[in-house]
C-alpha cells in the first residue's frame, strides 16, 4: 500500500504539472489580452500595466515566474480584472459556495441513487421499478440548462408554486439557516438529478447481477434473514461500481456547477471561471483550473482507497 501511495503521489504531481503547463499556454494562445476590452486606454498606460504584471516578458519567462511563485509561495498572483484583489483571496471567497453546493449534490445523488436502485432491483418489473427507471432515463437525458429553468418554472416563478427564490445567493448570517436552505434547494437538486439517475441504474444493475450469484442462494438456503442477505452480501458487492463512479461523478458535478451558477447568478467558482475566461483574466483562470484539478485528483485517490477496502480482490502494491 505504501508503494501505491507513493506512486499515486508522484503521478499526481506529474499530472498537475502537465495541467498547469497546458492551461498556462492555452489561455495565452487565445486572441486578445486582459486589457484588450479597454478601448479608451492610452498606450502608455497599457504598457505600464503590462510591465506591472510582467505581460511584456516572453512567454517562457512568464511561465517560470508563475511556477516559481506557485511552488515556493503558493501564490496564484493578482487578478487582472478585479483590481486590488489577489486570486488566492478570491478563491477563499467563492470556493466555499461551490464546494457546499457540489458536496450536497454528491451526497444526495449517492443516497437517493442507491435507495432508488435498491428498491427497483427488489421490485423488478413492478410499479417502483418502472417508476425509478423512467426517472433514471429522464435524469440522464435532460441537460442542466433544461433542468434548472424547469425547476425555476415549477418552484420559483409566479405561475408555479412560487415558494423558492428565483436565483442569487444569501449566506446564513444574512437570512438564517432556513433561509439559506431555500437558496440551496434549486442548485443542489438540479445538480444532483443526473447523477442520482446514473447511480440508480448502476445500483440496480449491480444488485441484479449479485442476486443471481451462487453465494446469495447459499446464504438464503442457510436460513439467513432477508435483511442480512441484502445488506451483508448483495449490497456490499453491488455498491462497488457506485464507489468507482464517485470520482467521475464529482468531476461532472464540478463542471456542471459552471452552468448552474451562471444561470442562477450564484457567486461561486463556476461563475467566476466563466467571467475570468471571457475577460482573459489569466491568473483567475489558472487559479480555478488548479483548484478544480487538485479536487478531482484527491477525490479519485480517495475512491481508489475505498475501492480496495470494499473489494478484497483488489490489492495495491
Amino acid at each position: 500500500m505504501l508503494k501505491f501511495l507513493l506512486r499515486r503521489f508522484l503521478s499526481s504531481i506529474l499530472t498537475m504539472l502537465i495541467i498547469i503547463t497546458v492551461a498556462f499556454f492555452m489561455i495565452r494562445a487565445v486572441p486578445g489580452d486582459p486589457f484588450s476590452t479597454e478601448k479608451n486606454m492610452p498606450d502608455e498606460v497599457r504598457l505600464n500595466i503590462e510591465r506591472k504584471f510582467h505581460l511584456d516578458q516572453p512567454l517562457w519567462k512568464q511561465y517560470l515566474m508563475y511556477m516559481s511563485n506557485l511552488i515556493f509561495h503558493f501564490d496564484f498572483g493578482p487578478s487582472f480584472r478585479s483590481r486590488g484583489f489577489n486570486v488566492n483571496d478570491l478563491i477563499k471567497l467563492y470556493f466555499p459556495v461551490s464546494l457546499l453546493i457540489g458536496s450536497l449534490a454528491m451526497i444526495i445523488a449517492i443516497i437517493f441513487g442507491v435507495i432508488f436502485g435498491m428498491i427497483s432491483a427488489l421490485n423488478q418489473n413492478g410499479f417502483w421499478d418502472y417508476t425509478f427507471m423512467s426517472f433514471a432515463i429522464l435524469g440522464i437525458s435532460a441537460p442542466l440548462f433544461v433542468i434548472v429553468p424547469l425547476m425555476l418554472l415549477i418552484f420559483s416563478l409566479p405561475g408555479g408554486l412560487h415558494i423558492l427564490p428565483v436565483g442569487g445567493w444569501k449566506r446564513a448570517s444574512e437570512v438564517g439557516v432556513l433561509g439559506m436552505i431555500r437558496y440551496l434547494v434549486i442548485p443542489v437538486v438540479s445538480l444532483s438529478l443526473p447523477y442520482t439517475a446514473y447511480i440508480t441504474r448502476m445500483t440496480k444493475a449491480g444488485m441484479m447481477d449479485i442476486i443471481r450469484k451462487d453465494f446469495v442462494t447459499t446464504a438464503r438456503a442457510k436460513g439467513l434473514k432477508n435483511s442480512t442477505v441484502l445488506f451483508r452480501h448483495i449490497m456490499k458487492g453491488s455498491i462497488i461500481p457506485v464507489v468507482s463512479y464517485i470520482g467521475p461523478a464529482f468531476a461532472g458535478i464540478i463542471t456542471g456547477s459552471v452552468v448552474v451558477e451562471q444561470i442562477l447568478g450564484i457567486p461561486g467558482m463556476g461563475r467566476v471561471f466563466v467571467t475570468a475566461a471571457l475577460n482573459r483574466d489569466y491568473s483567475m483562470v489558472m487559479g480555478d483550473v488548479i483548484t478544480y484539478s487538485v479536487l478531482i485528483i484527491v477525490m479519485n485517490f480517495v475512491v481508489d482507497i475505498l475501492y480496495s477496502f470494499l473489494d478484497p480482490r483488489v490489492k495495491y502494491t
